[in-house]
């Protein structure tokens, strides 16, 4: 539970910088990021990934579940709440979520790895993995919105999805809050691409995507390992990833030694019940 609480803590820490970095980048449209009881509830702009609640369940425990000023602040921009809540988490949380109209729609999984000082890099054959710059970023995202737009057809599906644009700001505003890009480049092109950011002694596999056309290659495994062996030479203890249930993703980094840590479920309130509770209270 302890080490369940940090990486929700770290997790919580993205979301709130990135957010912030979503501000700044607009800052014609009002967004927010609101600290409860040690998470973090953020609107960074519609559409966003990083319009969630993060953390929540680790810290004080609030006993009037989300306040009325975070519903309020997601009412006023008419977006539902989501919250992603640990199954480690004060089992509280999770009553008074639902007992307020906030609806079970999936789950997602935290797999993590133990880290070894004498972690090395695995070399694949005809596969080379390479910090991605500013230059080829144009390219790197065109990779992770086409590798994210066909998941493979395994494993329990996302409740949720972004387009190429969101998905863009999204990584932008990422990288102003310590997210480092990494590209895999095979025949010369850049099919692969992944993610990856320390806090806390966490190394967060942030995200990893390959060009369908260039699956079963060894892509994953090699985006994979060359960011474990960074996390190693940066003296990170565990490494984190979150995966859908029963996905691809999953297995192949159970294949790698991760190990499910934990799941979080995924709660949501509807605007129109954010709509009623504002008007009847």
């Amino acid at each position: 539970m302890e080490l369940a609480a940090r990486i929700e803590r770290v997790e919580a820490d993205l979301i709130r910088k990135a957010s912030e970095a979503a501000r700044r980048r607009r800052p014609e449209s009002p967004g927010f990021t609101i600290e409860m009881a040690g998470a973090v509830a953020s609107f960074a702009e519609r559409g966003s990934p990083f319009n969630k609640i993060a953390g929540l369940g680790f810290g004080e425990f609030p006993r009037a579940g989300v306040s009325d000023e975070v519903e309020l602040a997601f009412a006023a921009h008419a977006s539902p709440i989501q919250v992603e809540l640990a199954n480690l988490a004060d089992p509280a949380t999770g009553v008074l979520l639902t007992e307020s109209g906030y609806r079970l729609v999936g789950f997602e999984n935290v797999l993590g790895l133990a880290i070894h000082d004498n972690l090395e890099r695995v070399r694949t054959p005809g596969i080379e993995v390479r910090l991605s710059g500013e230059d080829e970023f144009g390219a790197w995202v065109d990779v992770v919105s086409e590798g994210f737009a066909h998941p493979d057809e395994e494993g329990v599906p996302s409740h949720e999805s972004f387009s190429r644009a969101v998905i863009a700001n999204a990584e932008r505003d990422f990288a102003t809050a310590g997210v480092v890009r990494y590209a895999a480049v095979c025949d010369g092109v850049v099919a692969g691409g992944a993610s990856f950011r320390i806090a806390e002694g966490v190394a967060q596999l942030a995200g990893a995507a390959t060009l369908p056309a260039y699956r079963r290659r060894g892509i994953q495994s090699a985006l994979l390992s060359a960011r474990l062996a960074d996390a190693a030479s940066a003296g990170c203890d565990i490494a984190v990833v979150t995966t859908q249930p029963g996905s691809k993703s999953q297995q192949n980094v159970q294949r790698r030694g991760f190990d499910l840590l934990y799941t979080r479920a995924v709660l949501v309130k509807a605007p129109g019940a954010l709509r009623t509770a504002t008007h009847t209270s």
